[in-house]
């Protein structure tokens, strides 16, 4: 039997992309999973896909308010959270001199302030034994061309995570870190534009392995860290990218 069968799942931004696939793995699981994001219809779409095993319920994780929303919805339904994906975020390419000021304030406050906002709103539904894992990317330490503002954010987490681990000491919470990389989604081909062949060309040669990830492989990793198995894994940051950000 799953070490994730019953257990409650918040899943944000799980309505498309790794997220979803996220969604999907612990559904499989056993876990019921409540997805969010920003776009009613797309979670609907994903609910279609997930099925019974799943709830959406629209927030947006840079809002205080719509959080507190969302868990009080998941109070009154579940009563906890075991385990918390912390998926929602997003980047935007430009090089230093293009950078604008409307570019830093997006990115910081989806990827860092809806990371800090996301897991301080879940506090009180944590119990000893829960998970919460940070999706953050291999960027965080190889950001390359375009991506400082993205990569800034995700080291960024990275070190909060670091101080959080310490602060619940004696909680028997678990944080812990997953970062990709580039992954087969359709925002990874969006972000290339009308060069995404060249992009992902580019991808496969630097990769180790010769190839970009899929979300499913993701979704696995997420799965263990959300999971028994990895009960005295803490306060790390697992990269899951082939071994191209270490090469």
């Amino acid at each position: 039997m799953s070490t994730l069968n019953g257990k409650i799942a918040v899943v944000t931004g799980g309505g498309s992309g790794i997220g979803l696939a996220i969604a999907k793995r612990l559904a499989n699981e056993g876990a019921h999973v409540v997805i969010t994001g920003r776009r009613q219809g797309v979670l609907d779409e994903a609910v279609a896909v997930l099925g019974d095993a799943a709830t959406a319920v629209v927030a947006d994780v840079s809002q205080s308010s719509s959080l507190d929303a969302l868990y009080a919805s998941v109070q009154r339904r579940f009563g906890r959270v075991d385990v918390l994906v912390v998926n929602a975020g997003g980047g935007v390419h430009a090089p230093l001199g293009q950078i604008t000021e409307a570019q830093i304030d997006q990115q910081f406050a989806t990827n860092v302030k809806g990371v800090v906002l996301t897991i301080q709103g879940a506090l009180s539904l944590l119990t000893p034994g829960s998970s919460v894992v940070i999706i953050g990317s291999s960027a965080s330490i190889d950001p390359g061309p375009t991506m400082s503002i993205y990569g800034g954010t995700k080291a960024a987490v990275r070190n909060m995570m670091r101080s959080w681990i310490t602060e619940l000491k004696g909680s028997g919470i678990r944080i812990n870190m997953l970062s990709p990389g580039p992954t087969n989604t359709e925002s990874l081909r969006a972000a290339f534009g009308d060069k995404a062949e060249e992009g992902l060309a580019f991808l496969h040669a630097k990769s180790p392995l010769a190839r970009i990830g899929e979300p499913d492989e993701i979704a696995s990793v997420a799965a263990f860290l959300a999971g028994d198995a990895s009960s005295y894994v803490n306060g790390v940051e697992l990269f899951a990218d082939g071994g191209a950000s270490q090469a």
